[in-house]
């Protein structure tokens, strides 16, 4: 995630609760006029403190959903009400998924990096070991099309002279012809293997195919 982490919406335990008596009214649990438990009973049933429950029920009368008076317990006074904290309370829960589900998406994104570069990396590595080992390691082209120097010698077309590679092989059907010298010639269907630099392969293609 970097310097910069994305902030999760979390409610408190006493929002969640509210939230609970309040779908219960929508639900028709609790009606319109009826007086449910005092703040002792609601943190026993909660299972939270005794001040967690003073401030479910704080919130709740504040937004006019219940009416609670001391020692008198709490009444219910707003179905309406109730059904809108609720309304809001699930939107803000719909951004807190949304949000972990963004956040679980970028940790899989960058563990799916992490993999790629680490895998870039050993290629990489074991390509400069091979390299090192066998500097030799042959290109090949196979001459799929026709091209201006079919059926011409090696001597011919000066073909390293144009392309700086020099050729080692060439496979002919069954046959395959190592160290082939000047007089040889490049057929249709040979499969050229020759060796040089990086770029040779780039310039050989543009040799034989300048089409």
């Amino acid at each position: 995630m970097g310097d910069k982490e994305l902030k999760i919406v979390k409610q408190p335990k006493y929002q969640k609760i509210a939230a609970d008596i309040a779908s219960k009214i929508v639900e028709g649990k609790y009606l319109i006029g009826e007086k449910i438990y005092a703040r002792s009973s609601l943190a026993s049933q909660y299972g939270v403190s005794a001040e967690t429950a003073r401030r479910a029920i704080a919130v709740l009368q504040d937004l006019e959903i219940v009416e609670a008076t001391k020692g008198s317990g709490v009444v219910i006074k707003s179905y309406e009400k109730a059904a809108n904290y609720i309304k809001q309370f699930l939107d803000v829960q719909s951004i807190h998924q949304i949000q972990l589900e963004m956040l679980e998406s970028i940790d899989r994104q960058k563990k799916e990096l992490d993999q790629l570069k680490e895998t870039a990396e050993r290629l990489v590595s074991r390509t400069e070991r091979f390299r090192s080992i066998n500097p030799f390691v042959p290109f090949h082209l196979e001459v799929i099309k026709n091209s201006p120097y079919l059926s011409k010698t090696i001597g011919e077309i000066n073909f390293w002279h144009h392309t700086m590679a020099t050729i080692v092989g060439i496979r002919r059907g069954e046959e395959l012809i190592i160290s082939p010298g000047p007089y040889t010639t490049i057929e249709l269907n040979d499969v050229i293997y020759f060796i040089g630099n990086d770029e040779c392969l780039e310039r050989v293609q543009k040799f034989l195919f300048p089409n």
